[in-house]
């Protein structure tokens, strides 16, 4: 099943995720609807916060850019309380977006080399070393764990030029192809 994406501006967005363990409710299922959500909406990656569940869990598959870099071709994972980590090399731009934060896409500054433990799907424990745009997709998922929106790492003369798309987002007022839910505006009753 197709979930909503969480827009820009809901609160779980903003949110520490929690760990979570083998016996979640219903986590095969979950899993399955987060892809199938992904593919739906065109994206690489998905992170539970992006479908208002605040855990420890995204889906990845690099395979979209697979035609310029190979070593994405096979790259699909999900991965289940991670922690990076170390973050090294000189940082590099690539042009980064969100389905949170759709129409918008800045060039992102981000450390080439990461190391990162983790559980799949299955609950098996992974200690692995990823470079490159595989590095980078896990750390654009990973940040979203921690509160964290890519537009968060643009400048602050950046940030004051997409205010207002930012605001327009959060409001509902954008078109996508794909359904999201937007934060709740609290009501104004008169005394």
């Amino acid at each position: 099943m197709v979930l909503p994406v969480t827009a820009y501006g809901h609160p779980v967005l903003r949110k520490i995720s929690k760990e979570i363990d083998k016996d979640y409710p219903n986590f095969k299922e979950l899993i399955d609807n987060m892809f199938e959500t992904m593919y739906f909406s065109k994206g690489v990656g998905l992170a539970a916060p992006q479908v208002n569940l605040s855990i420890r869990l995204f889906i990845v598959d690099a395979s979209p850019f697979a035609e310029e870099m190979p070593e994405t071709k096979d790259f699909k994972k999900v991965i289940i309380n991670p922690k990076i980590v170390e973050e090294k090399g000189e940082e590099w731009i690539f042009n980064e977006g969100c389905l949170s934060v759709p129409d918008i896409r800045e060039d992102i500054s981000r450390k080439p080399n990461i190391h990162i433990q983790y559980y799949d799907e299955n609950f098996e424990y992974h200690d692995k070393i990823y470079d490159g745009i595989l590095a980078r997709i896990i750390q654009h998922e990973y940040d979203h764990l921690k509160g964290i929106l890519f537009i968060d790492r643009v400048s602050n003369l950046r940030k004051m030029l997409l205010k207002r798309r930012l605001s327009d987002i959060s409001k509902g007022n954008i078109n996508v192809s794909y359904k999201m839910i937007f934060p709740i505006k609290k009501k104004k009753f008169k005394k």
